[in-house]
């Protein structure tokens, strides 16, 4: 019986076996016709891997499932490979550093990138936390391959093999090149490995990403599993007896889509588009003409004024990181749009960066369902701004004109919402 690998053909975890696989002349044939959600929910394969993850290899002695396992499996077919190192030290240093891509690389890439893609919940703090965690990891590769073109010894080991496969989601997903510049050596090792013939037959050609995925507005639900729906009955119709009308079937109109409660408020004498568009025209004297005015639209009795203060900022470590947060936000905050105006300033010159924020909403209150549909509302504290009061109304000034610095702090970077 011939080594048979069930996994999607883009599965990086089934890179591994095929790598190894490469490198010591062993046949692992992939199932071609594997479909995910499909192939590994049959009883066929839940009898190899009762909890239905991929990779799962065939063997003429039975089913191995995790991929490490498979490809320390396949690496081991081989008498003395050299990708398993040449004494028990090497074999100790390589699963060393096999153990260290899954539990430092790999696990914190995923804590990244799944909550983003929806199928998980996406927590800013829980994402602070695994990408300094990653970058953790990454500098402790990044000391320890600047003397070293490999992990292990002087050629690639199943070590390599599986750091670089742990590593393909990071630099095709999330880690652009701006967060993997503060890492050059892991930049250098990566890149010589994915482009290493052997790699390249398997991965094909390799790019880094140039932006971090937006943050799904909530997690992915699974789909439910399709049924065997059993035949209608056909019911027969009996013809309608002469000089009698057919039996009409009335169809229910469709019901109107309910206003938004801001839509029924009393007409405003500030226009919002008048003020948006006021603000992005005004390139000269912006004091002088654009916040004066402001002041003359704004109309306290159709719209508020609110200040937000991120209750998180120790957290705030990563300056790209903090300022994909801030992008993040506003864009769950489009469904808005017709209603607010925003400015969001990132404060400081080195971390934890500050996030604060004012933002203009129609009505008296902020908006509930801003409030219900965008999640990031309750990781700020909200105050509403006492426009009577010289001092606060100074401050909604300077975070309009983008003011630095402001409250004696560098401005790294001010985002407007509009």
């Amino acid at each position: 019986m011939a080594l048979v690998l069930h996994a999607g053909n883009t599965n990086k975890n089934a890179y591994k076996a095929l790598i190894a696989a490469e490198y010591s002349d062993i046949k692992v044939g992939l199932v071609k016709t594997f479909e995910m959600g499909v192939s590994n929910k049959t009883p066929e394969f839940l009898k190899m891997n009762p909890i239905g993850k991929v990779p799962v290899l065939e063997t003429p002695d039975g089913p191995i499932f995790e991929s490490n396992a498979i490809a320390r499996y396949v690496t081991s077919l081989k008498a003395d490979n050299p990708l398993y190192g040449s004494s028990l030290f090497e074999k100790a240093l390589i699963d060393q550093w096999i153990d260290f891509a899954s539990l430092e690389v790999d696990v914190n890439i995923l804590r990244w990138f799944i909550p983003r893609i929806g199928f998980a919940l996406y927590l800013p703090p829980a994402e602070e936390a695994a990408i300094s965690a990653l970058k953790r990891a990454l500098e402790a590769m990044n000391t320890h391959l600047a003397s070293s073109t490999y992990l292990v010894g002087h050629s690639v080991t199943l070590a390599d093999i599986v750091m670089t496969c742990n590593l393909l989601l990071g630099f095709n997903r999330v880690m652009t090149k701006s967060f993997t510049s503060a890492f050059p050596h892991v930049e250098r090792y990566y890149w010589t490995m994915v482009n290493q013939p052997k790699f390249k037959k398997i991965l094909g050609e390799m790019k880094q990403t140039e932006s971090v995925p937006p943050v799904a507005k909530k997690p992915t639900q699974p789909s439910k599993p399709k049924t065997i729906e059993e035949p209608k009955k056909e019911v027969k119709k009996e013809p309608a007896k002469p000089n009698e009308e057919a039996p009409s079937v009335e169809e229910e109109a469709p019901k109107p889509k309910a206003k938004n409660p801001l839509d029924l408020l009393p007409p405003s004498k500030m226009i919002l588009d008048d003020w948006k568009r006021l603000y992005s025209n005004t390139k000269t004297n912006f004091r002088e003409v654009a916040i004066k005015g402001f002041w003359d639209m704004y109309d306290p009795e159709g719209y508020s004024l609110w200040f937000c203060d991120y209750k998180y900022n120790e957290e705030n470590m990563v300056s790209f990181v903090t300022l994909n947060k801030v992008g993040g936000f506003l864009q769950r905050m489009d469904l808005a749009r017709k209603y607010a105006f925003g400015k969001m300033l990132v404060i400081g010159s080195e971390a934890p960066y500050k996030v604060k924020g004012l933002w203009l909403f129609r009505g008296a209150e902020i908006p509930q369902f801003v409030m219900d549909e965008c999640y990031d509302m309750e990781l700020f504290e909200w105050s509403k701004v006492d426009i009577n009061d010289e001092a606060q109304k100074e401050r909604v000034n300077q975070m309009i004109e983008d003011q630095e610095p402001f409250e004696g702090e560098a401005l790294l970077n001010a985002k407007c919402f509009k």
